[in-house]
């Protein structure tokens, strides 16, 4: 299912940053006490009850002549364009400015849905501001303390009340859904005509020439498939089309719809932080991956390139060891076939579901072979283990204190379980609960 958009924008320095943790639960965004310190979108994923949303932090939207004004301006239009509810953050202490009346057109403009946000309202200066706020003419106005987490409770109550229950899935279907994503100008829509053998998306060398997602079944060996392709993702007549952060939000909704996420990376170019990015999100979406190298006809000598190649790969991407790695020419559908198999495989190992006395048995072997180090002259023990979902695959084990556990003994304990079982591809999740917890 779609996970609606929320976009945070407004003036430099008046805490969309801190709002965009406080809803999302982690500390993503640089706060600063600097007026313009969030240069660049930032995307998260945020909860509420039984709603999730993604959340985009922008940048301070002002007048001036400052370097970086006009570009974080597009990325915030940008960001109104891709949301379905806009939150216009104002300063309770420091009350309107000119600029907070910039925004306002923008958004007035933009015929969004928007919730003015009064933050700091914490403070002795908002109790003589208050009234001043409703010049802006919109309807719904929340007053909030991102620092001291007031008010926010009722402002994601008013931002979900209309949005569908995550748990309301799309119709259940046997197709194997699968996206290519990556940066912009890959070879994603040249990929997936290679897959289909036909000219079914538009290619072309400019970067960013498919506007929006596109979904095409086709039958693959006797298997439905639904192929999700995410070229391009930028609109169309906007200047900030060039800049390829922008492909970002549209290939979140794809990977939201997906079972399994492709991930293209440029054999010519090589790896930038960007692909790290990508990578990142469909593993906090827990979907199962694969990493496609294309362009791979471009590289002489390609026995000893792809070694090297692998390495660097592996190098960069340590978060995800599991990962298939399928190196082809979609120009040329050199190796294409390589691809499909893996996409199988990988969405077959995200279903599977392991036995509770194998499980049990696997991480009994694991603890008493490395027992866990004591701390304050306790020691962790592990009672008992179950698997309580898939897709990812998640594991429930039981243990005396969730306290005990340090990262790298889960980590070794993921390692154990993934040599008795092939989980390649897709992340698996271990969930640590004191004995009787629910």
């Amino acid at each position: 299912m779609k996970k609606p958009v929320v976009a945070l924008v407004g003036r430099p320095n008046v805490g969309k940053s801190t709002l965009f943790n406080r809803i999302v639960g982690k500390k993503i965004s640089i706060i600063e006490d600097i007026p313009g310190i969030t240069r660049d979108r930032i995307y998260g994923s945020a909860n509420f009850l039984n709603y999730q949303f993604h959340l985009i932090d922008t940048g301070g939207i002002d007048n001036s002549d400052e370097e970086f004004s006009n570009v974080i301006r597009m990325q915030a239009e940008l960001a109104i364009d891709e949301s379905d509810i806009v939150l216009f953050v104002v300063d309770g202490k420091e009350g309107l400015s000119a600029n907070d009346f910039v925004v306002r057109d923008m958004l007035l403009k933009s015929g969004k849905d928007v919730r003015v946000v009064i933050n700091k309202s914490d403070t002795k200066q908002y109790k003589e501001n208050m009234y001043d706020f409703y010049e802006l003419g919109f309807e719904h106005y929340f007053p909030v303390s991102g620092e001291q987490n007031s008010g926010i409770y009722d402002l994601l109550e008013s931002i979900t009340k209309d949005f569908h229950k995550y748990n309301d899935e799309e119709p259940e279907t046997d197709a194997i859904k699968f996206s290519i994503i990556g940066r912009p100008n890959v070879g994603k829509s040249s990929l997936v005509n290679a897959l289909l053998n036909e000219e079914r998306v538009l290619v072309s060398d400019q970067a960013g020439t498919t506007r929006d997602a596109v979904d095409t079944p086709f039958v693959y060996h006797g298997q439905e498939c639904i192929v999700i392709d995410t070229a391009g993702m930028r609109k169309r007549g906007k200047i900030y089309e060039n800049i390829e952060k922008y492909s970002l939000l549209r290939a979140l909704k794809a990977i939201d719809r997906s079972d399994v996420c492709a991930i293209v990376i440029n054999a010519e170019e090589g790896i930038i932080e960007h692909d790290k990015h990508i990578v990142g999100y469909a593993i906090e979406a827990g979907k199962a991956i694969v990493l496609v190298v294309n362009k791979w006809d471009t590289v002489d000598n390609s026995d000893g390139q792809m070694r090297e190649f692998t390495k660097q790969i592996r190098n960069n991407f340590q978060f995800v060891p599991y990962a298939p790695i399928v190196f082809l020419s979609a120009l040329t559908k050199k190796r294409i076939h390589t691809l499909m198999p893996e996409i199988i495989k990988v969405y077959n190992n995200s279903k599977k579901e392991i036995k509770t006395s194998l499980l049990n048995d696997i991480l009994h072997e694991a603890y008493y072979l490395n027992l866990p180090p004591t701390y304050k002259g306790k020691r962790l023990k592990i009672y008992f283990s179950n698997q309580i979902s898939a897709q990812p695959p998640t594991f429930n084990i039981q243990v005396n204190s969730k306290g005990l556990i340090h990262f790298s003994y889960e980590r070794y304990l993921e390692n154990k379980i993934r040599e008795s079982f092939d989980f390649e591809g897709t992340p698996i999740i271990l969930q640590f609960k004191n004995k009787g917890e629910e």
